[in-house]
């Protein structure tokens, strides 16, 4: 703002989304962003605000801006990753070794006959490797498609299929609560029935029996690399090149694969990362993800971006001991901390114990990204691991945005669960049933102009793009989650839309309800669906996780359905409250409250392949 003169976040908001030309050429000139050749235009909207083109006629390379501009740097010595094992194991790379590991990687697979355009799925925790192995795809001109490390084999082999990847890099394992998950079972299965995979790269994490590595078409990875130069050559791609396709689980359907380019996604990443979490070269960034989470992606391009030191860890943050978080924070002296709301709610069940022990000096700024907070969880979050001093940065976009819609920032106020408001750049609003901006009630988050980490549309499925984002209002991208924004100006993410419970013609979103239900000293976690009603529409149900102090019982039931009904009115009294051991739950923690519907009534829970937990699925239809 002091660079051009702008008085205040609300005249910079107001200019960033209204002049997009003068926004995203700040932003790249703020980002040092390097070109072989320079744009003409920012953005062109030829074809219409579903379909812009970025950077027009640019040549850019996203790899030389995370890597190779920074050789002959100082930053070259500074740590790029510090990763840590589930067994303790601990491994640093400067971004210097980082780039020699990328190099290698990038000369083995060129070897092998991959060439800019081809698909490389990475199935792999978050290890050192899949940072190089993410930038070898690019450095390459490829198209790198993460997934997540807990796939079972009919969901890779479904992403492989529809991808027509041509190669594979994977892991032999890893360790989660201190057993061994294999991997190379789900990629031998895959090289089987995927017709266009090539070849299947497998790094020797668990040193597994050699056996198992049978095909043809299965290298070693570290014996693949040995020999291989630590120079490399970077394509010069244009900015508009492919870069990445995510694969989100949708409601309904297959999964839908989101494209995203050389000047989109990472932009945007690096562009959230300085605009609302304020980091820059000397923080140590650490998100709670999985490489198949967009947020996976975006820690590990914004972060060497903006030459900064992310933290990676394999395994689960509770084992073997529930301060494995806290001590992460204290070893590496993160800087930055993001978690997901429901983390936070699992660990308040340990009490403030863990976190108090643990030297969290270190911190400056706690993000949180996933799902909405309840306050009790927020309050202890900003008490326990920020001491009542830091903010709490709220963060909420998705895979298609390439990161946030609506953001905390350091400069303005902020109140427990809420939003400072949408970041620089976009256009975001709170629209009514007929497309009319709304304050102070529920409606659909929207954004009324294109920025530029939005994705190039669905791999080869525009359509779908169209009607999932642009089909009910013209020209407005309709992200499907409800929002509010408050008489002082905060907003509130609300829950997804698809999950919004009507009863007797009243439109119900769930976090209003499991915020009430976690408030509870009983209740750690909560999950509320909406189930059909011959007379209402809908009726409440809700799910409950106690905490280990407390019981299941019928007077606890009707107490907790009694407190929904004090505070949101008896027509919206739960039909019921079930209690559940464990809710369904992606690995980033976030409660999947379609599948939970689809259980209680017996119907196909569809995609299951994203959850932490399959077996708490059979515990909904059982659950007392």
């Amino acid at each position: 703002m002091e660079r051009h003169g702008i008085d205040g976040v609300e005249e910079l908001h107001r200019r960033s989304i209204y002049d997009l030309e003068w926004f995203w050429r700040a932003v790249l000139d703020e980002l040092g962003i390097e070109f072989y050749r320079p744009y003409d235009c920012i953005v062109d909207l030829s074809k219409g605000v579903a379909w812009p083109r970025w950077c027009c006629g640019a040549r850019m390379n996203i790899v030389h801006n995370c890597l190779d501009k920074w050789m002959a740097t100082p930053t070259a010595n500074r740590e790029a990753v510090r990763w840590e094992g589930e067994d303790g194991e601990i491994r640093v790379l400067t971004y210097e070794g980082l780039n020699r590991e990328v190099c290698r990687l990038t000369n083995m697979l060129r070897a092998l006959g991959m060439k800019k355009g081809d698909v490389a799925a990475l199935l792999m925790p978050m290890l050192p490797e899949t940072v190089a192995a993410l930038f070898a795809v690019a450095k390459l001109g490829g198209i790198a498609l993460p997934l997540f490390s807990g796939y079972g084999a009919a969901a890779v082999v479904e992403r492989l299929r529809d991808s027509g990847a041509r190669f594979l890099l994977t892991v032999d394992g890893f360790y989660r609560r201190g057993r061994r998950v294999l991997l190379t079972p789900i990629a031998e299965e895959a090289a089987a029935t995927a017709p266009a995979l090539e070849r299947v790269l497998v790094l020797e994490r668990l040193t597994i029996d050699a056996s198992s590595l049978s095909s043809f078409r299965v290298l070693r990875w570290r014996e693949a690399t040995a020999r291989a130069s630590d120079r490399a050559e970077t394509e010069r791609t244009d900015a508009e090149d492919p870069l990445m396709l995510i694969y989100t689980s949708g409601t309904t359907g297959r999964p839908k694969g989101a494209l995203h380019t050389h000047c989109g996604f990472p932009i945007k990443a690096a562009q959230d990362m300085m605009h609302g979490f304020d980091i820059g070269p000397e923080d140590v960034v650490y998100w709670v993800t999985d490489l198949g989470w967009m947020m996976g992606p975006w820690e590990i391009f914004g972060a060497t971006l903006h030459g900064a030191t992310m933290v990676l860890y394999e395994g689960a943050l509770d084992f073997p001991a529930p301060d494995r978080l806290w001590a992460l924070v204290e070893r590496h002296r993160v800087s930055v901390l993001g978690v997901s709301p429901t983390l936070i709610r699992a660990l308040m069940t340990h009490g403030s114990g863990p976190a108090e022990r643990r030297n969290l000096s270190s911190l400056r700024i706690l993000g949180s990204t996933g799902e909405p907070w309840n306050p009790d969880a927020w309050l202890w979050y900003f008490h326990t691991a920020g001491k009542g001093r830091l903010p709490i940065i709220n963060y909420s976009g998705g895979t298609e945005t390439s990161g946030g819609l609506v953001c905390g920032n350091v400069l303005t106020p902020m109140k427990p669960c809420g939003f400072a408001g949408p970041l620089p750049g976009i256009a975001a609003d709170v629209a009514n049933e007929e497309g009319k901006s709304v304050r102070a009630e529920v409606g659909e988050l929207v954004v009324r102009k294109p920025w530029i980490g939005m994705t190039r549309g669905f791999w080869n499925d525009s359509e779908r793009y169209l009607q999932t984002y642009w089909s009910r209002f013209p020209d407005v991208w309709v992200h499907g989650d409800w929002a509010a924004v408050d008489e002082d100006g905060l907003w509130y993410i609300l829950g997804r839309s698809d999950d919004t419970i009507k009863i007797a013609g009243k439109r119900l979103g769930p976090a209003e309800v499991e915020s009430i239900l976690t408030a509870h000293p009983a209740v750690s976690e909560a999950a509320a669906i909406g189930v059909p009603d011959p007379i209402k529409g809908e009726a409440l149900v809700c799910f409950c996780v106690l905490k280990p102090s407390s019981a299941a019982s019928e007077e606890l039931r009707e107490e907790l359905r009694n407190r929904v009904a004090e505070q949101l009115g008896k027509p919206l009294t739960p039909q019921t409250v079930k209690f559940l051991e464990d809710l369904p739950k992606t690995r980033n923690a976030k409660i999947m409250r379609r599948i939970v519907r689809t259980a209680y009534l017996s119907e196909d829970p569809g995609d299951l392949s994203a959850l932490e937990n399959p077996r708490s699925v059979d515990a909904v239809r059982g659950a007392l």
